[in-house]
C-alpha cells in the first residue's frame, strides 16, 4: 500500500502510544526505550502486532529518540534497524514509519545544539530507516519549528520517503518557542512536507479546540494524535482516564470535522485504537480545500498577502546608506538590530534584509545577520541579495517560510533561485525583466510575469508563491515610467490574478523633496492593486499615506488601525529606538547585547550598581516577563533579552565592591528529574533566575533524588526547581519532591514541564506548578519575601 495514494480515499489509522505500554510492561525511570528493541523484541513485536489486529494501518516503529544525540553512544543504525524489522515481523502488510522525535536541546542561538547537527543526526536516524524497509518518516512531538524544519531537511535530503509531521501546542495554540499554527503551517507546506498535525499534549477534547486553526490554514492532509487525556498519578503510576469508547466519540467528531488521518500517543492502547477504527473506519475524508494563499512567515507569525498592503521596512539595505555600509563593515550587528526593532515598532510587516557590499563575505554575513534579527523580532524577513550562495544558506538557517527577493525573467535566473524555493519554501519576489531589458511597456512586463509563472510551474512552484515587481523607474529620466508601472499593476492583478510589489522610492530618484513624491505614487499604487511596499516605515509621509488608504479602501476595519494611531486619546507608547544610543533599559526590552553593555559601562561610571539594577534592570525585566506573559514577545526575544541583561550585569557586577552589596540572591536548585535528558525548559528557567540575581545551582539532566536532596541539604537551599518533559518520569519527580519534604522539610519545590498540570502538580505533593519559565521567577520572588 503506498500511503500517499491512499490518503483520501478512506481514513486512515496510526497506531497510539508506545512508551507507556512499556512502562507497564517494567520500564525503568531513565531507560531508554529504543534499547528494548535489542533487549525485549518479544513485547516491542508483541504490542505492534497488536495495534495492528486493532486496525492500525500504520505501525509506529520504536525510535522515538534513536539518534546520536540521545543515544549515548549506543548505535543508531543498530537499533533503528531493528525497530523497523520487528515492526514489519509482526505485520507484514502494515505500513511502518519511521519515528523522530525531538533531541531535547534548544538549536542555536537560543541553546547550545548547532542547527546542521541537528540535520546530521536526524538524517543518519533517516537514512537508517529507510535502508530498513520504512515506508514513510513521521517526525512527531515537535515544540520548537527550528528543530522542526532541521528534521524535515534531514527526512528530505537522506531519503525518498514521504513526511508527516506533527507538533505540540499549549494552550494557546502555541509551539515553546512562540510558533502559532498558522506560521508552522507555512513553513512546513514550504518544505513539501506531505501531511500536518498534533500530537501529545492534550486528550482529543482539548485538542480538537486547534482543529479549525489547522484546517483553516493547511492545504495537506490534517493528522491528529492525542494523548488519552491529561496524565495524573495514583502511588507511583502515572494513569490517564480518557477511556477507549470516550476517546473514540471525539475522535469521531475530529474526523467529521477535517481530519484524515487519526492514531493515538501517551496512554492511549490497542483498546482505543480498535475503538476509533470501529467508529470511524466508515466515515468519508473531507474534502481538502486548497487555500491559495500567498504567505510568508517568521518562526511566530504569518503574513498573509491580500488581507490588506504589506510593508516591507527597506532600513536594513545598503543602497544609499552610508551609516549601514560602515555598520556592515565594521560588524556592527547591534545597529542593525536597532534598525529592525525601530521599523517593526513604526509598523513594517515585514524586513528586507540585504548586506551586499563588495569587499565582504556576504554568505556569511547575510547568515548572520538573518540569525541575529530573527532573535530579537517576530517579523517574517525578505531575503534579499543577488548572491545564489548567500541566497541558499539563508534560506537555509532562516526559521520560517521567507519571502525571497529576487528573480527575474532572465533564464539563468530562473534556473538558479527556483530550486531554492522548491527545496526550502518561500514566496518570491519576481522582477518584470528578462535578458532583453525592462520593456517599456505595461504589456511587455506583464508578458514576462507570464513566462515567469509558467516557468516556474515546471520546477513545482505555484503562482501563490510569485510576487511580481513593475519596477518603478523614476520619473525624473521619463515621466511616463509611473504611468507604465501602474498599469502594469493593474494588468497582473486582473488578469494575471497574482500579488505585486515594488521598491516604491525608486520613482523619485533625481528630484528634490522626494517624500512628497513617494508618498504620492504610493497612494496611486495601492489604488492600481500593490500588494507589497518596500518602504521607509519610519517615514511620517508614507506612514499617515498608508494608514489613510487601507481606512479609505476599507483594509483597516472600522478604521481601528487608524483611529489608534491618530487619536488624541492615544497613549503614549514607549518611543522606538534611533539608530544611535538607547537607555540600558531599552537596550535590555529589546535584547540588544551589545548596546545594553555599552549603557552599562556609562552608566557605572555616574551612578551605584544597586541603583542601575533597582531603576534600569529590574524593570526591564519585569516588562518583558510581562509581555512575554501577555503573548506580546516570545521565548526567542525573552532569551536575547536575558541575555542582553547578563552582558549588563557583568559589567555592573564588575564595580561592586567586595564589602558592598552582594551580587547574588538566594540559591536556588535546578534538577531534570532521573530518567529525563530533555533540559529545554530547565536552561530557559536558570537564565531568567540567574538574570534576577540568584544563585542557581544547576544540577543537570538525569539527576537522581539522591542528589537533589543532598545538595539541597548540605547547601541550606530553600527552593528547588524540578523539570520533567516526559510522561515516563513524572514518577522519579514524585519520589524527589517526597525525599525533599522529608529530610529538607523548609525547603519549597516549584516543578515544570510539557507533561505537568497544576493538578498533576498538586497529586504529587509540589509547593508550585510553573507554566513557564517567567512563572518559576515570580514564585522565587513570592516565597523569598516572605508572601
Amino acid at each position: 500500500m503506498e500511503i500517499l495514494e491512499e490518503l483520501g480515499k478512506r481514513m486512515v489509522f496510526f497506531d497510539g502510544g508506545m512508551g507507556t505500554l512499556l512502562q507497564e510492561n517494567g520500564l525503568g525511570p531513565g531507560e531508554l526505550p529504543e534499547l528494548w528493541n535489542l533487549t525485549r523484541p518479544e513485547l516491542i513485536e508483541d504490542i505492534h502486532r497488536r495495534y495492528r489486529a486493532a486496525g492500525a494501518d500504520i505501525l509506529t516503529a520504536n525510535t522515538f529518540g534513536a539518534n546520536p544525540i540521545k543515544l549515548h553512544g549506543h548505535s543508531t543504525e543498530e537499533i533503528v534497524t531493528a525497530a523497523v524489522n520487528l515492526a514489519r515481523k509482526a505485520a507484514p502488510s502494515a505500513l511502518i514509519a519511521m519515528d523522530i522525535g525531538p533531541t531535547g536541546k534548544l538549536l542555536k542561538p537560543l541553546g547550545d545544539l548547532d542547527f546542521e547537527d541537528a540535520v546530521s543526526a536526524f538524517a543518519r536516524a533517516a537514512a537508517a530507516g529507510e535502508k530498513a524497509g520504512a515506508d514513510l518518516i513521521l517526525i512527531e512531538t515537535m515544540s520548537d519549528t527550528y528543530e522542526c524544519k532541521a528534521a524535515v531537511l534531514a527526512a528530505k535530503e537522506s531519503t525518498r520517503l514521504p513526511v508527516f509531521v506533527t507538533m505540540v501546542v499549549d494552550e494557546q495554540g502555541k509551539l515553546l518557542t512562540g510558533g502559532d499554527i498558522p506560521s508552522a503551517v507555512a513553513l512546513l507546506e514550504g518544505l513539501g512536507v506531505d501531511a500536518i498535525g498534533l500530537n501529545c499534549g492534550f486528550g482529543p477534547e482539548q485538542m480538537k479546540k486547534f482543529l479549525p486553526q489547522m484546517i483553516q490554514a493547511c492545504s495537506l492532509p490534517v493528522i491528529v494524535n492525542p494523548n488519552a487525556g491529561l496524565p495524573r498519578t495514583e502511588g507511583d503510576k502515572t494513569v490517564f482516564d480518557v477511556g477507549p469508547e470516550e476517546f473514540a466519540a471525539v475522535m469521531e467528531e475530529i474526523a467529521k470535522e477535517g481530519a484524515w488521518i487519526l492514531g493515538g500517543c501517551c496512554g492511549t492502547t490497542p483498546e482505543h485504537i480498535a475503538a476509533v477504527v470501529r467508529r470511524c473506519k466508515d466515515l468519508s475524508p473531507q474534502p481538502i480545500v486548497p487555500k491559495n494563499r500567498t504567505v510568508v512567515s517568521s518562526f511566530a507569525r504569518a503574513v498573509v498577502f491580500g488581507e490588506k498592503p504589506v510593508l516591507i521596512g527597506e532600513r536594513i539595505n545598503p543602497t544609499g546608506k552610508s551609516r549601514l555600509k560602515q555598520a556592515l563593515r565594521d560588524n556592527d550587528m547591534d545597529y542593525l538590530l536597532r534598525e529592525a526593532i525601530t521599523q517593526q515598532e513604526n509598523g513594517a510587516h515585514i524586513l528586507d534584509v540585504n548586506v551586499g557590499l563588495p569587499e565582504i563575505d556576504e554568505p556569511a554575513l547575510l547568515r548572520r545577520a538573518v540569525m541575529e534579527i530573527q532573535g530579537i523580532s517576530d517579523l517574517p524577513l525578505q531575503l534579499d541579495t543577488s548572491d545564489p550562495k548567500a541566497m541558499e544558506d539563508a534560506m537555509r538557517i532562516y526559521n520560517g517560510k521567507p519571502l525571497v527577493n529576487s528573480v527575474n525573467g532572465k533564464a539563468e535566473s530562473m534556473e538558479a533561485i527556483f530550486p531554492l524555493v522548491k527545496k526550502y519554501g518561500g514566496a518570491v519576489i519576481a522582477l518584470t525583466l528578462d535578458e532583453n531589458g525592462i520593456p517599456s511597456t505595461a504589456q511587455g512586463r506583464f508578458e514576462i510575469a507570464e513566462k515567469i509563472v509558467k516557468t516556474a510551474q515546471k520546477y513545482g512552484i505555484e503562482k501563490k508563491d510569485l510576487v511580481f515587481d513593475t519596477l518603478a523607474m523614476t520619473i525624473s529620466a521619463g515621466q511616463e515610467n509611473a504611468a507604465v508601472t501602474l498599469e502594469a499593476l493593474r494588468l497582473i492583478r486582473d488578469r494575471l490574478g497574482a500579488h505585486t510589489s515594488l521598491g516604491v522610492s525608486n520613482i523619485s530618484f533625481g528630484l528634490p523633496q522626494r517624500e512628497h513624491i513617494n508618498a504620492a505614487f504610493f497612494t496611486m499604487a495601492l489604488q492600481n492593486g500593490l500588494g507589497a511596499a518596500i518602504v521607509n516605515p519610519n517615514s511620517a509621509a508614507m506612514m499617515d499615506a498608508y494608514h489613510a488608504y487601507c481606512a479609505l479602501s476599507g483594509s483597516d476595519g472600522q478604521c481601528a488601525e487608524y483611529i489608534a494611531r491618530y487619536s488624541a486619546q492615544k497613549t503614549e507608547a514607549a518611543p522606538p529606538p534611533a539608530a544611535g544610543e538607547i537607555t540600558l533599559l531599552d537596550a535590555v526590552v529589546r535584547g540588544l547585547k551589545e548596546s545594553a553593555h555599552a549603557a552599562a559601562l556609562k552608566l557605572v561610571e555616574t551612578q551605584e550598581p544597586l541603583d542601575i539594577i533597582n531603576t534600569q534592570m529590574i524593570p526591564a525585566l519585569d516588562r518583558v516577563g510581562k509581555d512575554f506573559e501577555q503573548g506580546v514577545l516570545f521565548l526567542p526575544q525573552l532569551l536575547m533579552s536575558a541575555e542582553a541583561a547578563k552582558s549588563a550585569f557583568e559589567v555592573i557586577r564588575g564595580k561592586m565592591t567586595v564589602n558592598g552589596e552582594q551580587t547574588k540572591k538566594e540559591k536556588i536548585i535546578l534538577a531534570t528529574v532521573k530518567g529525563d535528558i530533555h533540559d529545554i525548559g530547565k536552561n530557559i528557567v536558570k537564565v531568567l533566575l540567574e538574570n534576577y540575581s540568584y544563585d542557581v545551582i544547576d544540577l543537570g539532566k538525569d539527576v537522581p533524588p539522591e542528589t537533589v536532596v543532598d545538595a539541597a541539604e548540605s547547601g541550606n537551599v530553600k527552593l528547588v526547581g524540578l523539570s520533567a518533559l516526559m510522561t515516563t518520569t513524572v514518577a522519579n519527580m514524585a519520589e524527589t519532591i517526597r525525599r525533599l519534604h522529608e529530610r529538607v522539610p523548609d525547603c519549597r519545590v516549584m516543578v515544570g514541564g510539557a507533561v505537568l498540570t497544576p493538578e498533576y502538580a498538586k497529586q504529587i505533593h509540589a509547593d508550585a506548578y510553573s507554566r513557564d519559565a517567567m512563572g518559576s521567577v515570580h514564585y522565587a520572588q513570592k516565597l523569598f519575601s516572605g508572601e
